[in-house]
């Protein structure tokens, strides 16, 4: 989110905090009915503002919430992407994101097997939102995480040669 909100000339801090509590209610409601409509109602007692709370809700395509805003449409293009090039960072050798080629991460979007729980449409669906090409768009999601992988647990082992 913080690259993309570079990108375009936005609050990175404004669109990074997003990104981080996006998810924040997922592993306690993870259910359609529940998510993330539960962590709405906490952010909103707790105080935020309303546009973040909004941007948040635009993220879950069975709520109907337009994603009328560069923000909301960046939500929505990175969420199934990060955790999708995570995941192929994770099955290589190095475990390095760093080491995630575009064209990997287009491989393994065809295998549908391979984190199979994650919508490939979301994926194409946010790059054309964007109105990015879908290689730039993974390059994008690659890079920003590479330069976070520290503290996403992506920055590999040095015993990948084993």
């Amino acid at each position: 989110m913080r690259a993309y909100a570079d990108n375009f000339g936005e609050n990175v801090d404004a669109w990074g905090m997003v990104g981080l509590i996006h998810d924040f209610d997922y592993e306690r409601h993870p259910s359609a009915d529940q998510h993330p409509v539960e962590g709405a109602r906490v952010l909103t007692s707790d105080g935020y503002p309303e546009w973040l709370i909004d941007a948040v809700l635009s993220h879950a395509d069975y709520l109907d919430v337009s994603r009328d805003t560069r923000l909301k449409q960046a939500l929505y293009a990175v969420d199934e992407l990060s955790g999708f090039v995570a995941a192929v960072a994770l099955v290589r050798p190095s475990r390095r994101v760093a080491d995630v080629k575009v064209s990997s991460v287009k491989k393994k979007l065809k295998d549908r097997r391979f984190a199979e729980a994650i919508d490939r449409s979301a994926i194409v669906e946010g790059a054309e939102a964007l109105e990015v090409e879908l290689d730039q768009h993974i390059e994008m999601v690659i890079q920003a995480l590479a330069g976070n992988a520290a503290a996403l647990g992506l920055e590999g082992s040095d015993d990948s040669e084993t």
